[in-house]
């Protein structure tokens, strides 16, 4: 990955990194990482998609090298962000792709900006179903500063982050994510992104579990390209989820990865890519049409327009 840049909007600095081809020479692939991650999650799969893409990765605010501030950080209030980081950077069109909640940010950007958005690409995303990980709705409880500062007391953190780095390495699938979770442990030393990721948590879940979902809002993908990829061993948000997704946008492509965890992009790099290019190379950048999202929003997705009809729209 390229030496990070920074860039101040609405008074906040913004990590980022910036690679691939020069931007106007190919597609745009914006990479949207999860909670409590960075930027960095996409160093497995970053050279080989540098080939073919222009790359743009964030630290989102509250996480990485951006900063964190006291403030909004919803779903909507991301995809807000990384328009303005766009228009900053001279960047029109994106694919944009999102990791876990990386993908209820992508997910809400496409919703918001369509007429930016030339695909959807998922993986193991926030926002398909209501079950998620006792670890992550422990973010949201009170007291959870106390908890996390006690587990990154010096000393303290080294071990913990030594055991969990030990035992994602003994072969055990469903511990195979732990160390991710070490890396996010470590990360929680700073005051900021703690308060970051818990408003973040109590923001999307509650306790019945998630609460921001994209299932009255699937059918819009009938006017975008819609790539979801899963790993089968997700501990996080479970595989299942995935069903949900072939039912409400049953246009969407769909794929479970066998042996991977939370982070199939991780687990198995060069699979991830080649699914990520044959679902870029077999679908046309989705062209926004005003008409045809109005339609689509009045009819609730039952969209009964014929092709010519739709040709005309979209011209």
């Amino acid at each position: 990955m390229p030496e990070t840049q920074f860039v101040t909007v609405h008074g906040h600095r913004r990590a980022y990194a910036l690679g691939g081809r020069p931007i106007g020479t190919a597609p745009v692939l914006l990479l949207l990482h999860g909670l409590g991650c960075d930027r960095h999650t996409w160093d497995p799969v970053w050279n080989r998609l540098a080939r073919r893409y222009t790359l743009l990765a964030p630290d989102l605010l509250g996480h990485g090298e951006s900063d964190k501030p006291r403030g909004d950080y919803s779903p909507g209030g991301y995809a807000n962000g990384m328009r303005d980081l766009l228009t900053v950077l001279g960047i029109d069109k994106v694919t944009v792709l999102g990791h876990s909640f990386g993908g209820a940010v992508a997910m809400q950007f496409a919703y918001q900006f369509p007429e930016r958005t030339e695909r959807l690409a998922l993986v193991d995303p926030g926002g398909l179903g209501n079950e998620v990980s006792a670890l992550i709705r422990s973010l949201g409880l009170p007291g959870y500063d106390l908890v996390l500062r006690a587990l990154t007391a010096p000393g303290v953190r080294q071990v913990n982050v030594a055991a969990l780095k030990l035992l994602s390495r003994i072969g055990v699938r469903e511990l195979r994510d732990l160390g991710e979770v070490a890396a996010i442990l470590d990360s929680f030393k700073d005051a900021g992104k703690r308060y970051a990721v818990h408003k973040l948590v109590t923001g999307v879940i509650d306790w019945r579990g998630q609460n921001v979902t994209m299932s009255d809002r699937a059918y819009l993908t009938e006017a975008m390209p819609l790539w979801i990829v899963w790993g089968a061993d997700d501990r996080v948000l479970p595989a299942r989820h995935a069903d949900t997704a072939r039912e409400i946008a049953p246009s969407a492509q769909v794929t479970v990865l066998e042996d991977a965890g939370h982070f199939p992009h991780r687990d198995h790099p060069d699979a991830f890519v080649d699914l990520l290019t044959g679902f870029m190379d077999s679908t046309v950048p989705a062209t926004y049409s005003r008409a045809r999202w109005r339609r689509l929003l009045k009819n609730g997705g039952h969209d009964h327009l014929s092709s010519v009809d739709s040709a005309s729209e979209l011209a």
